[in-house]
């Protein structure tokens, strides 16, 4: 069987994500700590697929994330810091050319991402901590970030919504 994005998709039983793409939880600890009055797993981790001409849109959590690549296109990570600055991050296997088999995202930076291959899939795994709860996380429209950051039109056109 071809190893396509489909076939990611039902063998890791993936669903869509609010953000774009897919994903699947693989792990959560059974540790747990307290944030801020709540209780939260120590970490989390998922799968997480584009399929081709998707994109993850820009959005924010309040925990680092780690991420690691697994298959496919390479993934560019889309990233604008606290103070405005946007970067990017080739999360991929070819270190010769700048890319990285795995990256962090500080929480609190705005970020999404998008594959280097079009018409291509990217598969990667996200491990957060403090563990992922879809109270901490903030998706945003497009009006919000270029009221915000106007100098970065181009990619937050891009990575959000109309």
């Amino acid at each position: 069987m071809k190893q396509d994005a489909r076939y990611f998709i039902e063998q890791l039983r993936m669903e869509p994500h609010p953000e774009g793409g897919y994903y699947a939880s693989t792990f959560h600890s059974k540790e747990e700590m307290d944030r801020q009055g709540k209780r939260r797993k120590l970490y989390t981790s998922i799968y997480f697929l584009l399929k081709p001409g998707e994109v993850s849109h820009f959005h924010r959590l309040q925990s680092d994330e780690v991420w690691y690549y697994h298959a496919g296109s390479p993934l560019l990570i889309h990233t604008i810091d606290p103070d405005g600055t946007y970067s990017e991050i080739k999360l991929g296997l070819d270190v010769h050319a700048g890319e990285q088999p795995q990256a962090v995202v500080p929480k609190g930076t705005i970020f999404g991402s998008s594959m280097v291959q079009e018409g291509s899939f990217s598969l990667v795994g996200c491990m957060v901590a403090p563990g992922f709860d879809f109270e901490d996380f903030e998706l945003f429209t497009r009006e919000e970030l270029l009221g915000q950051y106007p100098q970065h039109e181009t990619i937050i056109t891009r990575l959000t919504r109309s």
